[in-house]
Protein backbone atom coordinates (compact mmCIF):
# COMPACT_ATOMS: atom_id res chain seq x y z
CA UNK A 1 0.00 0.00 0.00
CA UNK A 2 3.07 2.48 0.63
CA UNK A 3 5.05 1.59 -2.16
CA UNK A 4 1.59 1.89 -4.48
CA UNK A 5 0.85 5.52 -2.61
CA UNK A 6 4.53 6.60 -3.25
CA UNK A 7 4.18 5.60 -6.69
CA UNK A 8 1.08 7.98 -7.12
CA UNK A 9 3.11 10.63 -5.60
CA UNK A 10 5.63 10.40 -7.89
CA UNK A 11 3.44 10.53 -10.91
CA UNK A 12 1.57 13.27 -10.01
CA UNK A 13 4.71 15.34 -9.41
CA UNK A 14 5.58 13.82 -13.00
CA UNK A 15 2.26 15.86 -14.05
CA UNK A 16 2.59 18.88 -11.99
CA UNK A 17 6.04 19.58 -13.47
CA UNK A 18 4.98 18.32 -17.00
CA UNK A 19 2.78 21.61 -17.08
CA UNK A 20 3.84 24.05 -15.13
CA UNK A 21 7.07 24.19 -17.88
CA UNK A 22 3.85 24.57 -20.49
CA UNK A 23 2.80 26.76 -18.34
CA UNK A 24 6.38 29.22 -18.05
CA UNK A 25 5.09 30.43 -21.20
CA UNK A 26 2.53 28.95 -23.94
CA UNK A 27 -0.64 30.70 -22.71
CA UNK A 28 1.13 34.18 -23.01
CA UNK A 29 4.05 33.42 -25.81
CA UNK A 30 1.80 35.85 -28.31
CA UNK A 31 2.06 38.80 -25.38
CA UNK A 32 5.84 38.22 -25.39
CA UNK A 33 6.75 38.55 -28.86
CA UNK A 34 3.97 41.58 -29.10
CA UNK A 35 5.68 43.22 -26.30
CA UNK A 36 9.17 42.86 -28.72
CA UNK A 37 8.16 44.02 -32.23
CA UNK A 38 7.14 40.26 -33.15
CA UNK A 39 3.78 40.91 -33.50
CA UNK A 40 3.15 39.61 -37.27
CA UNK A 41 4.92 35.93 -36.62
CA UNK A 42 2.27 34.94 -33.69
CA UNK A 43 -0.11 32.75 -35.82
CA UNK A 44 2.96 31.25 -37.52
CA UNK A 45 4.52 30.40 -34.13
CA UNK A 46 1.42 28.54 -32.85
CA UNK A 47 0.94 26.76 -36.29
CA UNK A 48 4.10 25.46 -36.55
CA UNK A 49 3.63 23.41 -33.29
CA UNK A 50 0.29 21.93 -35.27
CA UNK A 51 2.89 20.61 -37.66
CA UNK A 52 5.07 19.40 -35.04
CA UNK A 53 1.97 17.89 -33.28
CA UNK A 54 1.65 15.68 -36.86
CA UNK A 55 5.47 14.72 -36.84
CA UNK A 56 6.36 13.97 -33.46
CA UNK A 57 4.20 11.19 -32.13
CA UNK A 58 4.64 9.09 -35.43
CA UNK A 59 8.74 9.07 -35.17
CA UNK A 60 9.08 9.41 -31.01
CA UNK A 61 5.83 7.23 -31.02
CA UNK A 62 7.57 4.39 -32.93
CA UNK A 63 11.01 4.61 -30.90
CA UNK A 64 9.09 4.52 -27.23
CA UNK A 65 7.08 1.60 -28.38
CA UNK A 66 9.45 -0.50 -30.02
CA UNK A 67 13.08 0.43 -28.10
CA UNK A 68 13.02 2.21 -25.34
CA UNK A 69 11.72 2.88 -21.49
CA UNK A 70 9.32 5.88 -21.91
CA UNK A 71 10.26 7.67 -18.93
CA UNK A 72 13.93 7.97 -20.33
CA UNK A 73 12.62 9.17 -23.40
CA UNK A 74 10.21 12.04 -21.71
CA UNK A 75 13.24 12.51 -19.56
CA UNK A 76 15.53 13.22 -22.76
CA UNK A 77 13.20 15.04 -24.63
CA UNK A 78 12.85 17.43 -21.55
CA UNK A 79 16.46 18.28 -21.14
CA UNK A 80 16.84 18.83 -24.67
CA UNK A 81 13.64 20.68 -24.39
CA UNK A 82 15.01 22.79 -21.62
CA UNK A 83 18.15 23.85 -23.93
CA UNK A 84 15.83 24.96 -26.72
CA UNK A 85 13.89 26.80 -24.82
CA UNK A 86 16.84 28.92 -22.92
CA UNK A 87 17.96 29.82 -26.58
CA UNK A 88 14.47 31.27 -27.38
CA UNK A 89 15.20 35.01 -25.77
CA UNK A 90 17.99 36.14 -27.11
CA UNK A 91 16.35 35.84 -30.77
CA UNK A 92 12.84 37.56 -29.58
CA UNK A 93 15.46 40.76 -27.77
CA UNK A 94 17.45 40.48 -31.44
CA UNK A 95 14.09 40.38 -33.39
CA UNK A 96 15.34 37.27 -35.13
CA UNK A 97 11.99 35.88 -36.23
CA UNK A 98 13.54 33.13 -38.32
CA UNK A 99 15.72 31.81 -35.82
CA UNK A 100 12.92 31.75 -33.69
CA UNK A 101 10.42 29.78 -35.28
CA UNK A 102 12.82 27.39 -36.52
CA UNK A 103 13.97 26.74 -32.72
CA UNK A 104 10.19 26.74 -31.48
CA UNK A 105 9.24 24.22 -34.03
CA UNK A 106 12.16 22.13 -32.96
CA UNK A 107 10.79 22.65 -29.22
CA UNK A 108 7.33 21.48 -30.28
CA UNK A 109 9.10 18.28 -31.91
CA UNK A 110 10.07 17.45 -28.34
CA UNK A 111 7.61 18.57 -26.16
CA UNK A 112 4.17 17.15 -27.86
CA UNK A 113 4.76 13.27 -27.57
CA UNK A 114 5.31 13.97 -24.04
CA UNK A 115 1.32 14.25 -23.23
CA UNK A 116 1.14 10.72 -24.14
CA UNK A 117 4.70 9.63 -22.78
CA UNK A 118 3.54 10.93 -19.45
CA UNK A 119 -0.06 8.98 -19.60
CA UNK A 120 1.94 6.00 -20.72
CA UNK A 121 3.90 6.19 -17.57
CA UNK A 122 0.53 6.51 -15.50
CA UNK A 123 -1.07 3.54 -17.09
CA UNK A 124 1.41 1.39 -16.50
CA UNK A 125 2.45 2.22 -12.42
CA UNK A 126 -1.24 2.96 -11.45
CA UNK A 127 -3.69 -0.53 -10.50
CA UNK A 128 -6.74 1.39 -10.48
CA UNK A 129 -6.30 3.61 -13.21
CA UNK A 130 -9.96 5.05 -13.61
CA UNK A 131 -10.00 5.89 -9.47
CA UNK A 132 -6.41 7.19 -9.37
CA UNK A 133 -6.02 8.58 -12.86
CA UNK A 134 -7.88 11.31 -12.47
CA UNK A 135 -6.31 12.44 -9.52
CA UNK A 136 -2.77 12.36 -10.77
CA UNK A 137 -3.56 13.89 -13.77
CA UNK A 138 -5.27 16.88 -12.28
CA UNK A 139 -1.95 17.91 -10.50
CA UNK A 140 -0.81 19.05 -14.30
CA UNK A 141 -3.69 21.52 -14.35
CA UNK A 142 -2.84 22.65 -10.86
CA UNK A 143 0.75 23.00 -12.12
CA UNK A 144 -0.11 25.09 -14.95
CA UNK A 145 -1.81 26.93 -12.82
CA UNK A 146 0.93 27.30 -10.09
CA UNK A 147 3.18 28.47 -13.10
CA UNK A 148 0.90 31.12 -14.08
CA UNK A 149 0.77 32.50 -10.67
CA UNK A 150 4.26 32.50 -10.45
CA UNK A 151 5.02 34.22 -13.71
CA UNK A 152 2.33 37.08 -13.34
CA UNK A 153 3.35 37.79 -9.27
CA UNK A 154 6.83 38.09 -10.74
CA UNK A 155 5.64 40.65 -13.66
CA UNK A 156 7.30 38.29 -16.39
CA UNK A 157 4.12 37.86 -18.32
CA UNK A 158 5.36 39.89 -21.54
CA UNK A 159 8.46 38.91 -20.83
CA UNK A 160 11.01 36.35 -22.29
CA UNK A 161 12.59 35.74 -19.08
CA UNK A 162 9.26 33.37 -18.47
CA UNK A 163 10.44 30.94 -21.22
CA UNK A 164 13.89 31.09 -19.36
CA UNK A 165 12.20 29.95 -16.39
CA UNK A 166 10.30 27.30 -18.06
CA UNK A 167 13.81 26.35 -19.77
CA UNK A 168 15.06 25.82 -16.48
CA UNK A 169 12.48 23.36 -14.95
CA UNK A 170 12.29 21.65 -17.82
CA UNK A 171 15.73 20.30 -17.60
CA UNK A 172 15.07 19.26 -14.00
CA UNK A 173 12.24 18.29 -14.66
CA UNK A 174 13.85 15.35 -17.26
CA UNK A 175 16.46 15.03 -14.63
CA UNK A 176 13.69 13.47 -12.41
CA UNK A 177 12.42 12.01 -15.43
CA UNK A 178 15.09 9.50 -14.55
CA UNK A 179 14.02 8.47 -10.96
CA UNK A 180 10.26 7.59 -12.38
CA UNK A 181 9.38 3.79 -12.07
CA UNK A 182 10.39 1.59 -15.16
CA UNK A 183 8.00 1.66 -17.77
CA UNK A 184 9.04 -0.86 -20.91
CA UNK A 185 9.06 -0.77 -24.75
CA UNK A 186 5.64 -2.28 -25.11
CA UNK A 187 6.07 -3.54 -29.03
CA UNK A 188 9.97 -4.38 -28.07
CA UNK A 189 10.75 -6.77 -30.30
CA UNK A 190 7.18 -6.38 -32.57
CA UNK A 191 7.77 -5.91 -36.38
CA UNK A 192 7.41 -2.33 -37.25
CA UNK A 193 3.34 -1.91 -38.69
CA UNK A 194 3.19 1.67 -41.51
CA UNK A 195 -0.42 1.50 -40.88
CA UNK A 196 0.03 1.79 -37.08
CA UNK A 197 1.67 4.44 -37.22
CA UNK A 198 0.19 6.02 -39.87
CA UNK A 199 -3.62 5.50 -38.47
CA UNK A 200 -4.68 3.66 -41.57
CA UNK A 201 -6.77 1.83 -39.91
CA UNK A 202 -8.76 4.45 -37.82
CA UNK A 203 -9.41 6.36 -41.34
CA UNK A 204 -12.32 4.33 -41.85
CA UNK A 205 -14.10 5.75 -39.03
CA UNK A 206 -14.31 8.80 -41.70
CA UNK A 207 -16.99 6.40 -43.85
CA UNK A 208 -19.25 7.07 -40.94
CA UNK A 209 -20.86 10.16 -42.57
CA UNK A 210 -21.82 11.66 -38.72
CA UNK A 211 -18.16 11.40 -37.71
CA UNK A 212 -16.60 13.08 -40.51
CA UNK A 213 -19.28 15.94 -39.32
CA UNK A 214 -17.71 16.03 -36.44
CA UNK A 215 -14.41 15.50 -37.93
CA UNK A 216 -14.99 18.81 -40.16
CA UNK A 217 -16.58 20.69 -37.43
CA UNK A 218 -13.87 20.18 -35.03
CA UNK A 219 -11.15 21.13 -37.55
CA UNK A 220 -12.95 24.20 -38.03
CA UNK A 221 -13.96 25.19 -34.35
CA UNK A 222 -9.84 25.02 -33.63
CA UNK A 223 -9.59 28.52 -35.65
CA UNK A 224 -11.10 30.07 -32.23
CA UNK A 225 -9.20 27.75 -30.23
CA UNK A 226 -6.31 28.91 -31.74
CA UNK A 227 -7.00 32.74 -31.75
CA UNK A 228 -7.66 32.22 -28.38
CA UNK A 229 -4.45 30.51 -27.31
CA UNK A 230 -2.65 32.86 -29.60
CA UNK A 231 -3.95 36.00 -29.07
CA UNK A 232 -5.85 36.34 -25.75
CA UNK A 233 -2.88 37.26 -24.16
CA UNK A 234 -1.95 40.01 -26.40
CA UNK A 235 -5.81 41.22 -25.98
CA UNK A 236 -5.44 41.43 -22.39
CA UNK A 237 -2.17 43.14 -22.77
CA UNK A 238 -3.72 46.08 -24.85
CA UNK A 239 -6.65 46.22 -22.75
CA UNK A 240 -5.40 46.83 -19.70
CA UNK A 241 -4.50 43.72 -17.93
CA UNK A 242 -1.17 43.62 -15.74
CA UNK A 243 -0.65 40.15 -14.86
CA UNK A 244 -1.82 38.88 -17.91
CA UNK A 245 -0.44 35.15 -16.89
CA UNK A 246 -2.33 34.91 -13.75
CA UNK A 247 -5.19 36.25 -14.90
CA UNK A 248 -5.59 33.62 -17.89
CA UNK A 249 -5.08 30.58 -14.87
CA UNK A 250 -9.18 31.42 -14.05
CA UNK A 251 -9.48 29.20 -17.41
CA UNK A 252 -7.73 26.29 -16.01
CA UNK A 253 -9.54 26.64 -12.97
CA UNK A 254 -12.78 26.42 -15.10
CA UNK A 255 -11.38 23.28 -16.50
CA UNK A 256 -11.25 21.28 -13.59
CA UNK A 257 -14.61 22.44 -12.72
CA UNK A 258 -16.50 21.33 -16.11
CA UNK A 259 -14.54 18.26 -16.12
CA UNK A 260 -15.90 16.82 -12.99
CA UNK A 261 -19.60 17.74 -14.32
CA UNK A 262 -19.17 15.76 -17.68
CA UNK A 263 -20.50 12.69 -16.28
CA UNK A 264 -23.62 14.72 -14.50
CA UNK A 265 -24.39 16.85 -18.00
CA UNK A 266 -23.71 13.99 -19.85
CA UNK A 267 -26.73 11.76 -18.43
CA UNK A 268 -29.03 14.17 -19.76
CA UNK A 269 -27.51 16.01 -22.68
CA UNK A 270 -26.29 12.80 -24.47
CA UNK A 271 -23.22 13.56 -27.34
CA UNK A 272 -24.66 15.92 -29.65
CA UNK A 273 -25.66 18.42 -26.74
CA UNK A 274 -22.49 17.99 -25.40
CA UNK A 275 -21.34 19.10 -27.94
CA UNK A 276 -23.64 22.28 -29.21
CA UNK A 277 -23.50 23.13 -25.35
CA UNK A 278 -19.49 23.48 -26.20
CA UNK A 279 -19.86 25.12 -29.60
CA UNK A 280 -22.17 27.71 -27.84
CA UNK A 281 -20.02 28.77 -25.45
CA UNK A 282 -17.09 29.65 -28.33
CA UNK A 283 -19.59 31.74 -29.44
CA UNK A 284 -20.24 33.53 -26.42
CA UNK A 285 -16.62 33.61 -25.50
CA UNK A 286 -15.95 35.55 -28.70
CA UNK A 287 -18.50 37.86 -28.65
CA UNK A 288 -17.89 38.80 -25.32
CA UNK A 289 -14.04 39.84 -25.83
CA UNK A 290 -15.33 41.05 -29.17
CA UNK A 291 -18.29 43.61 -27.64
CA UNK A 292 -16.51 44.19 -23.87
CA UNK A 293 -13.54 45.43 -26.28
CA UNK A 294 -13.98 49.00 -26.94
CA UNK A 295 -14.72 49.78 -22.82
CA UNK A 296 -12.53 47.48 -22.03
CA UNK A 297 -14.94 45.44 -20.28
CA UNK A 298 -13.05 43.59 -18.01
CA UNK A 299 -16.49 41.41 -16.00
CA UNK A 300 -16.47 40.63 -19.96
CA UNK A 301 -13.04 39.39 -20.20
CA UNK A 302 -13.16 37.66 -16.64
CA UNK A 303 -16.53 35.84 -18.24
CA UNK A 304 -14.81 34.70 -21.81
CA UNK A 305 -11.91 33.32 -19.81
CA UNK A 306 -14.04 31.57 -17.27
CA UNK A 307 -16.14 29.48 -19.88
CA UNK A 308 -12.65 27.75 -20.91
CA UNK A 309 -13.78 24.80 -19.13
CA UNK A 310 -17.06 24.81 -21.06
CA UNK A 311 -15.54 25.12 -23.81
CA UNK A 312 -12.89 23.01 -24.28
CA UNK A 313 -14.48 19.99 -21.80
CA UNK A 314 -17.64 19.45 -23.35
CA UNK A 315 -16.61 19.80 -27.21
CA UNK A 316 -13.01 19.09 -27.48
CA UNK A 317 -12.83 15.99 -24.61
CA UNK A 318 -16.25 14.90 -25.33
CA UNK A 319 -14.86 14.34 -29.03
CA UNK A 320 -12.26 11.77 -27.54
CA UNK A 321 -15.23 10.39 -25.75
CA UNK A 322 -17.14 9.93 -28.89
CA UNK A 323 -14.04 8.73 -30.76
CA UNK A 324 -13.58 5.88 -28.30
CA UNK A 325 -17.04 4.84 -28.17
CA UNK A 326 -17.93 4.51 -31.91
CA UNK A 327 -14.25 2.53 -32.86
CA UNK A 328 -14.06 -0.98 -32.96
CA UNK A 329 -11.52 -2.41 -29.87
CA UNK A 330 -9.01 -3.07 -32.45
CA UNK A 331 -8.34 0.73 -33.93
CA UNK A 332 -9.55 2.13 -30.51
CA UNK A 333 -5.48 4.08 -29.98
CA UNK A 334 -5.35 4.57 -33.70
CA UNK A 335 -8.72 6.34 -33.71
CA UNK A 336 -7.43 8.65 -30.36
CA UNK A 337 -3.75 9.15 -32.47
CA UNK A 338 -5.73 10.26 -35.74
CA UNK A 339 -8.49 12.63 -33.78
CA UNK A 340 -5.20 13.87 -31.90
CA UNK A 341 -4.02 14.35 -35.42
CA UNK A 342 -6.83 16.30 -36.89
CA UNK A 343 -7.16 18.69 -33.92
CA UNK A 344 -3.25 19.63 -32.37
CA UNK A 345 -1.70 18.59 -35.68
CA UNK A 346 -4.31 19.82 -38.72
CA UNK A 347 -6.65 21.87 -36.66
CA UNK A 348 -3.86 24.07 -34.75
CA UNK A 349 -2.09 24.56 -37.58
CA UNK A 350 -4.73 25.87 -40.36
CA UNK A 351 -6.66 27.42 -37.04
CA UNK A 352 -2.79 29.91 -35.80
CA UNK A 353 -2.77 30.54 -39.88
CA UNK A 354 -6.26 32.04 -40.04
CA UNK A 355 -5.80 33.41 -36.87
CA UNK A 356 -2.24 35.46 -37.64
CA UNK A 357 -4.39 35.90 -40.69
CA UNK A 358 -6.93 38.12 -39.53
CA UNK A 359 -4.73 39.78 -36.63
CA UNK A 360 -2.65 41.06 -38.77
CA UNK A 361 -5.26 42.43 -41.52
CA UNK A 362 -7.43 43.75 -38.60
CA UNK A 363 -5.15 44.81 -35.29
CA UNK A 364 -2.61 47.29 -36.33
CA UNK A 365 -1.86 49.39 -33.32
CA UNK A 366 -1.26 48.93 -29.53
CA UNK A 367 -3.26 50.45 -27.04
CA UNK A 368 -6.59 52.24 -26.66
CA UNK A 369 -6.08 53.14 -30.72
CA UNK A 370 -6.48 49.63 -31.42
CA UNK A 371 -9.32 48.34 -29.24
CA UNK A 372 -12.10 48.51 -31.74
CA UNK A 373 -10.23 46.98 -34.25
CA UNK A 374 -9.48 44.16 -31.52
CA UNK A 375 -13.93 43.68 -31.77
CA UNK A 376 -13.17 43.24 -35.58
CA UNK A 377 -10.87 40.62 -35.36
CA UNK A 378 -13.39 38.56 -32.18
CA UNK A 379 -16.14 38.93 -34.74
CA UNK A 380 -14.50 36.93 -37.37
CA UNK A 381 -14.09 33.46 -34.87
CA UNK A 382 -17.62 34.39 -33.19
CA UNK A 383 -18.97 33.79 -36.74
CA UNK A 384 -17.24 31.11 -37.74
CA UNK A 385 -18.35 29.14 -34.19
CA UNK A 386 -21.80 30.16 -35.40
CA UNK A 387 -21.83 28.72 -38.82
CA UNK A 388 -20.35 25.46 -37.72
CA UNK A 389 -22.38 25.24 -34.69
CA UNK A 390 -25.81 25.64 -37.12
CA UNK A 391 -24.09 22.78 -39.72
CA UNK A 392 -23.32 20.53 -37.01
CA UNK A 393 -27.26 20.88 -35.87
CA UNK A 394 -28.40 20.44 -38.39
CA UNK A 395 -26.24 17.21 -40.30
CA UNK A 396 -25.23 15.63 -36.80
CA UNK A 397 -26.59 12.63 -35.24
CA UNK A 398 -26.01 10.45 -32.17
CA UNK A 399 -26.57 7.10 -33.49
CA UNK A 400 -25.14 5.29 -30.46
CA UNK A 401 -27.53 2.83 -29.36
CA UNK A 402 -26.86 2.78 -25.59
CA UNK A 403 -28.63 4.17 -22.97
CA UNK A 404 -27.11 7.90 -22.13
CA UNK A 405 -27.17 7.55 -18.63
CA UNK A 406 -24.62 4.16 -19.42
CA UNK A 407 -22.70 5.37 -22.23
CA UNK A 408 -20.18 7.97 -20.03
CA UNK A 409 -17.02 6.51 -20.20
CA UNK A 410 -14.42 7.74 -18.03
CA UNK A 411 -11.24 5.73 -19.71
CA UNK A 412 -12.68 8.17 -22.85
CA UNK A 413 -11.66 11.27 -20.27
CA UNK A 414 -8.27 9.22 -19.44
CA UNK A 415 -7.18 8.93 -23.33
CA UNK A 416 -8.01 12.62 -23.78
CA UNK A 417 -5.92 14.20 -20.94
CA UNK A 418 -2.75 14.34 -23.01
CA UNK A 419 -4.48 17.14 -24.70
CA UNK A 420 -5.16 19.92 -21.52
CA UNK A 421 -2.67 22.00 -20.85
Amino acid sequence: MKRNSLIVQRLSAMMFFQYFVLGTWFATLGFILSQHGLSSIIGTAYSIGGIAAIISPIVLGMITDRFFSSQKVLGIVNIIGGFILWFLPAQIYSGNATVFLWLMFLYMLCFNPTYSLTNNISFYNIKDTVKTFPLVRVCGTIGFIFAGLIIGGLGYSGSPVSIQIGAFVSVFFGLYCFTLPNTPAPAKGKPLAIRDLLFLDAFSLLKNRYYLVFIICTVLLFIDHAAYISFSSVFLGDVGIENVSSFLTIGQVSEIVFMLLIPICFRFLGFKYMFLAGMVAWILRMSLFAFGAPGSVITFMCIAIALHGLCWDFFFVTGYIYTDKIAEAKVKSQAQGLLIMFTQGIGMFVGSAIAGYIFNHTVTAHGAASLSQWKTFWLYPAGIATLVAIVFLLLFKDKIKEKKSNSFDRKGIEESERLQA
